[in-house]
């Protein structure tokens, strides 16, 4: 008798009962030698947004700016990264290795690794011939090791750490902050030249004073933070939001080092 019952339609979707998926959008990133970095935006993912933010293409040209001294030959990893310009950035000005992350959601990640892909011809060789770039998902205050592993092993045969942390609009997740510091003490190698660059603007501007409560956290967690720019864009990113519209056009940015008793600790223990 069941093998008669003919439900029809009735357990069918009608048509448009889902919200289409909107298709990825592209954007470009304009460096300041000229070249054009190109990356592939995931739609409206609630993690990504399909905008390049004001936080990482100015990371990308203080990257370009400082990359003497801050990257080239240099172990770079990016922290939050969505579509990962400042990374893909690192790598074409010489970093040896940049590690690009963010959430560990497929999408996001298959994301990531096709902006790789996108610009792996403007990567200039390693003379080892391995990748400069490499792409992982990572959620921050977890286990570090599959990030540490992609570097050589250090001079005495122990997992290395990164010369250089970039953290491009990752500090406006309030809640986030203990994991943001566990996963820098982690990352950061000991060192007076190692750096955490922490660039954001402050969409919520009402919200700005918990978002500035990270940089304590930090001191009180072992870093030196200092403050090294405060630019006012031309336009805000999202017109139609509320607050003070400066706040919401400046880009604040931070390095944040290891405070010299760390370093003296670390000296002791070697």
């Amino acid at each position: 008798m069941a093998d008669d019952f003919d439900s029809g339609n009735l357990f069918q979707d009608p048509e448009g009962y889902y919200p289409e998926e909107e298709p990825p959008t592209f954007a470009e990133h304009t460096m300041l030698s000229g070249q054009k970095v190109r990356v592939r935006l995931v739609g409206s993912h609630p993690l990504y947004g399909n905008l390049l933010w004001n936080a990482g293409r100015t990371s990308s040209h203080y990257i370009e700016e400082h990359t003497e001294d801050l990257i080239r030959n240099k172990d770079v990893l990016e922290i939050g990264a969505a579509a990962g310009v400042p990374s893909i950035v690192s790598a074409i000005q010489g970093a040896r290795t940049v590690v690009l992350t963010d959430y560990p959601d497929p999408d996001l990640v298959q994301n990531m690794k096709h902006n790789a892909e996108l610009a792996a011809s403007a990567i200039p060789a390693r003379e080892d011939g391995k990748p400069r770039l490499h792409v992982d998902g990572y959620k921050w205050g977890s286990d570090v090791s599959p990030l540490r592993a992609y570097l050589p092993p250090a001079a005495d045969g122990s997992p290395s750490l990164f010369d250089v942390l970039i953290m491009a609009d990752v500090v406006y997740s309030h809640r986030e902050h203990p994991n943001l510091i566990k996963t820098m003490q982690q990352t950061l190698k000991k060192d007076p030249k190692s750096v955490a660059l922490v660039i954001f603007t402050p969409y919520q501007p009402w919200l700005l004073p918990k978002t500035e409560q990270f940089f304590p956290l930090a001191e009180a967690s072992g870093f030196t933070v200092t403050k090294i720019f405060e630019k006012v864009m031309d336009t805000v990113l999202f017109e139609k939001d509320p607050g003070d519209e400066r706040l919401r056009k400046t880009v604040f940015g931070y390095e944040i080092r290891w405070a010299q008793d760390q370093l003296e600790d670390s000296s002791k223990a070697v």
